[in-house]
């Protein structure tokens, strides 16, 4: 920070609400799924091919999570029989930026983290 930031702009302060949002988007399969939306809008079993590893359960909430936040929109295809196909929002789109900064951050500090993740195992050790 610099010098002439105002006084408490160095505090990292995250409240409930931004702590709760953060959780929501910010999650395991949340990021798998707006990784696979982010190309093209998906049907439901195409994400679930597309990221094997989620269960079906785990998938529907992640999605419905991330509808609730407006960051994915469910769109039904008027085709025999109904499909359901979801896409990113606008909004949703929005968080491009500041997840590729995360993991450029991650990026350039990975080993950094690696040493530091060595270091507290082998003291548990």
């Amino acid at each position: 920070m610099s010098d002439t930031a105002a006084p408490g702009a160095a505090e990292l302060r995250i409240d409930a609400p931004h702590r709760e949002l953060l959780d929501q988007v910010l999650d395991k399969w949340s990021l798998s799924v707006l990784n696979e939306l982010c190309e093209r809008p998906c049907r439901f079993n195409e994400l679930r091919r597309a990221i094997p590893a989620v269960t079906q359960k785990s998938l529907t909430a992640t999605l419905r999570r991330l509808e609730r936040n407006g960051i994915v929109e469910r769109h039904v295809v008027a085709t025999r029989p109904v499909a359901v196909e979801y896409r990113i929002t606008p909004l949703g789109k929005t968080l491009r930026a500041p997840v590729d900064v995360l993991l450029e951050w991650a990026d350039a500090h990975m080993a950094q983290i690696e040493d530091a993740r060595r270091a507290f195992d082998d003291e548990l050790e």
